[in-house]
């Protein structure tokens, strides 16, 4: 068993609380798996009966007469015990219930899955949780349609620290295969590399791209598609902008498309949660600058399977997984320009714009930190942390590095930090906040 104590907790401090819970994230990261497994054993383990736990798996075929809404509805109302005790209700791939074409005529009477949740949250004592992302309905969506009746649970795929905890390699050694493989939960359970490429090289074409060419209906079948997420994979970290992206995905693939049609696939990729973007913040001006953006992969496996693993470029992927870490514990996290005036070699005046990796923002609380795989020497230290010293704040500063250095400060008060410590050490981080 894959233990993923830290989505565990979340589920268990929502329980009861009269909302939907909604959990998301990129297919085939474990959200099933979470909740009818891991959460529904803690519940049993609890003193929760198994009559008092409705579980349906829409995307089993024991279940196909529950896809139609008003059918779905009966069946598990049937099932809710009058004792009342609390009853907790399971759907898996809620999307696949959908009113037939013929009740769509009419939607005065027309039932949908939004519909049955809603009349069972109106049932005392019923703790509603759904997971759904396929062609027909990605998760991002149904969490949309909640978003005042619901709490979103984003699973991501395994932590470096969930990764490290499943044991039998040491803390470097466990980085080094973390950095190629990723946290993909079955590509980790896997019996060996072939088989580990394999699965990951698969997810594209028969899964991810299948939903988004299904879901939002492109014309391509799917080589624009697949085109753009190679160009973003390789240049994941880098700023970039749809037209620039467009500019070379023509003279490097030679897929002649337009900007704005490479930023509405963008953002069917991160509707999908295969990618997440960073919006640069002014950090003397306040204020957000538009174009250009960065881009992160949700997993680094999934990044280097689709480069076929010719492009494992650390520091790129280092800072790929810090960035993936901040917002998994629940962190905005903009990268940070800074703009300062200064002299030239000829005495004049010119502005020099510097970049902070990642601006942390929890609340009106913030932390600077940069990803410097290798510091080597001190010019190299100066180069990193220039942008840190020239903020013009006191907001707390972070390097960190490649390896396992323990926390140290410099003479400038910035916090310098090995990267294993800062994956498996919440602590770190929460304690500068």
């Amino acid at each position: 068993m894959i233990k993923r104590d830290f989505y565990l907790s979340k589920l268990r401090a929502t329980i009861g609380n009269g909302l939907v819970k909604v959990i998301t994230g990129i297919r085939r990261s474990g959200k099933s798996y979470l909740l009818f497994d891991i959460f529904k054993s803690h519940l049993l383990e609890s003193g929760v009966t198994d009559d008092h736990i409705i579980a349906v798996q829409l995307d089993m075929d024991d279940y196909a007469n529950l896809r139609v809404p008003r059918n779905l509805s009966a069946w598990i109302k049937e099932r809710i015990p009058n004792d009342g005790k609390p009853v907790f209700v399971f759907i898996d791939e809620i999307q696949m219930c959908k009113p037939s074409a013929e009740e769509m005529k009419d939607p005065r009477t027309c039932v949908t899955f939004y519909d049955v949740l809603n009349s069972l949250m109106k049932r005392p004592g019923v703790d509603i949780y759904v997971t759904g992302s396929n062609s027909e309905m990605l998760s991002k969506d149904i969490a949309t349609n909640f978003r005042d009746r619901g709490v979103e649970i984003r699973v991501w795929p395994l932590s470096f620290a969930e990764y490290y905890a499943m044991g039998g390699r040491e803390k470097a050694e466990a980085w080094d295969s973390y950095l190629v493989w990723g946290g993909m939960p079955l590509a980790v359970l896997a019996n060996d590399d072939a088989a580990r490429a394999s699965y990951l090289e698969s997810l594209f074409d028969r899964v991810y791209f299948k939903d988004i060419i299904e879901r939002y209906n492109l014309a391509d079948d799917g080589y624009v598609l697949g085109t753009l997420v190679d160009v973003l994979a390789s240049g994941i970290g880098s700023l970039s902008n749809p037209q620039r992206l467009a500019m070379a995905m023509k003279s490097e693939r030679k897929v002649d498309v337009s900007g704005p049609t490479v930023n509405s696939y963008i953002e069917h990729l991160e509707d999908s949660f295969l990618f997440n973007s960073a919006a640069r913040w002014d950090v003397k001006g306040k204020r957000y600058l538009s174009y250009p953006s960065k881009y992160y992969m949700v997993d680094p496996g999934l990044r280097n399977a689709r480069l076929n693993f010719r492009q494992t470029e650390y520091a790129h992927l280092m800072e790929n997984v810090i960035y993936n870490d901040l917002l998994r514990r629940g962190y905005r996290v903009d990268v940070g320009v800074v703009e300062t005036v200064e002299k030239n070699k000829e005495g004049k005046s010119v502005k020099k714009r510097r970049e902070i990796d990642f601006v942390v923002n929890s609340g009106t609380r913030k932390i600077y930190i940069q990803s410097a795989f290798e510091i080597a020497g001190e010019e190299k230290r100066e180069q990193e942390t220039e942008s840190l010293r020239k903020s013009g704040d006191f907001f707390k500063k972070v390097v960190v590095v490649g390896g396992s250095m323990p926390p140290r400060n410099d003479e400038d008060g910035i916090l310098y930090v090995g990267v294993i410590p800062f994956l498996l050490d919440p602590a770190i981080l929460e304690g500068l906040m």
